[in-house]
């Protein structure tokens, strides 16, 4: 027996039988936090501390290796007395190739391509602002600053997402069927029962 049609009008080439047993994918519902019950988890928290960092004097070719080497896209940049300088990136890379392709530059240091004005936090900032900030700034990386200006750790994007959903519930599978039927794909024999 054929049963219904689809959108179009064409009637669709399976039997009741066939439309009974039915997967869904997709089923999971996690609950919306409101700013009141984001968890309170500030930087100081949820940053990395072991980076790899660049001196401001490094030949940029130099850097240029490291990041390619670690597979990373960008390290902070810190002086002796371990101040932050700045952030030196995949686009700063990009400022020394065009800089040697239309000025016939010489490798120069990283402090010369190092962006100096990067969006920074401190130690206690706060979760909603770390994600505010991403979202203001389009930076991969915030770094984290100590009171005198000196490097502390990292926080990335993926360190908020993980921050996030350790402290979120564990997800809701929902009764309502919603995502792909996967019904369509077996015959009434290959199902299983």
């Amino acid at each position: 027996m054929i049963s219904g049609g689809d959108r179009f009008g064409r009637p669709c080439p399976f039997s009741d039988e066939d439309l009974v047993m039915t997967k869904t994918i997709g089923t999971a519902t996690l609950p919306t936090p409101s700013p009141g019950t984001m968890p309170h988890v500030t930087a100081r928290e949820m940053m990395v501390r072991n980076l790899i960092t660049l001196s401001p004097k490094m030949d940029a070719l130099e850097a240029l290796d490291v990041l390619l080497r670690q597979r990373i896209s960008g390290a902070p940049v810190v002086d002796e007395d371990g101040h932050f300088a700045g952030v030196f990136s995949e686009k700063s890379c990009m400022k020394f190739v065009v800089g040697m392709a239309y000025e016939n530059l010489p490798s120069i240091p990283v402090g010369d391509l190092t962006d100096k004005n990067p969006p920074t936090i401190s130690e206690e900032t706060d979760l909603l602002t770390i994600a505010q900030t991403f979202l203001d700034a389009a930076c991969r990386r915030l770094p984290v600053l100590d009171s005198d200006g000196k490097l502390r750790g990292q926080i990335s994007r993926r360190d908020v997402m993980r921050a996030v959903r350790s402290h979120m519930e564990t997800p809701v599978k929902s009764h309502t069927p919603t995502g792909l039927y996967l019904s369509a794909i077996f015959s009434s024999d290959d199902r299983r029962v």
